[in-house]
């Protein structure tokens, strides 16, 4: 005889409320949280008249499928904003940073392709009500960001990078019009080193330039960004800065090179970099959310900058 199997159907999760902000709520219906599965996440937000979310850059396929209401979705340099209206779906490719706003009530519908979790999802929160939000996303997915990277995995090749330096160098740079270099550019092998994580700068800066004065920033950037000015990235294992070795403890660690300068029109936001009074270096301000001053935000261009 032959054997009928029949469909698969189950019951995987249940609605979570996620966020709970003041005209902001974001229930998960499947996800890391709701169902505990990473493969995808599906969640309904409903934002009142008026409010926004902060600046994102996403490492994950996005839709926005709006229900009601209006999303207006601002992107970075002037450029034109892409309307929304109730009945269409918007897809927001990786790396792109953007911000949603919404000019009515409006209800609607994210897919994100894997599942959102706070490590793939760049924050540019510059206040207290958006830092709390980021907090709570934290503490639900269990997990703070990721503090090392050691396989060939989505997530070994974040999409936003970061690069520390004096901010007189950089300054510079920009005045000058031209490709920022780190002083050991050319020892180190033609290239820039970089990271996706942040908060591996305080560890990196106190290993390498506790005895470098004056004032550091801490600048971001896109690999996309890199590749449209023709620049591309190597992973590879942490390597020397001039002639200083790296740390045994990161022999783990899988670190972007970019294979070049750092032009400044590839860069979206700068954050300035937190030391005590001796050479330590201790936060970065508008990135480590447990920092007072990180309500100060990042600056792009001089300009103040968020993220939702």
């Amino acid at each position: 005889k032959r054997l009928i199997r029949m469909a698969k159907v189950t019951v995987v999760g249940t609605s979570t409320r996620v966020v709970d902000a003041d005209g902001l709520t974001i229930d998960e219906l499947a996800g890391n949280v709701a169902s505990k599965s990473d493969t995808i996440s599906i969640a309904v937000v409903n934002a009142k008249a008026g409010t926004s979310e902060p600046w994102l850059t996403l490492h994950y396929d996005e839709w926005i499928c709006v229900q009601s209401g209006k999303v207006v979705i601002e992107l970075p340099g002037g450029e034109d904003k892409v309307e929304v209206e109730a009945g269409k779906t918007v897809h927001i490719a990786p790396g792109t940073r953007f911000r949603p706003t919404f000019p009515m009530d409006t209800s609607y519908v994210p897919v994100c392709l894997p599942a959102f979790r706070p490590d793939r999802c760049i924050r540019e929160d510059e206040d207290a009500a958006g830092h709390k939000i980021a907090q709570k996303l934290k503490a639900l997915h269990n997990s703070e960001a990721p503090t090392c990277r050691t396989s060939n995995t989505e997530d070994s090749a974040p999409e936003v990078l970061y690069h520390m330096t004096t901010k007189a160098a950089w300054d510079a740079a920009k005045e000058a019009k031209t490709a920022y270099y780190p002083p050991t550019f050319e020892v180190d092998g033609y290239y820039t080193h970089a990271t996706g994580v942040p908060s591996r700068l305080i560890t990196t800066a106190n290993h390498f330039y506790q005895d470098v004065e004056g004032e550091w920033i801490c600048v971001a950037f896109t690999r996309t960004a890199l590749r449209e000015a023709g620049i591309y990235v190597r992973d590879e294992q942490a390597l020397p800065v001039g002639d200083k070795a790296v740390s045994e403890e990161w022999s783990q660690w899988v670190c972007p090179h970019v294979i070049g300068g750092i032009p400044p029109s590839v860069v979206h936001a700068e954050f300035p970099m937190k030391r005590d009074d001796g050479k330590r270096f201790l936060s970065i301000i508008g990135i480590d959310a447990t920092d007072n001053g990180a309500e100060n935000g990042g600056s792009k261009t001089n300009k103040r900058v968020r993220r939702a």
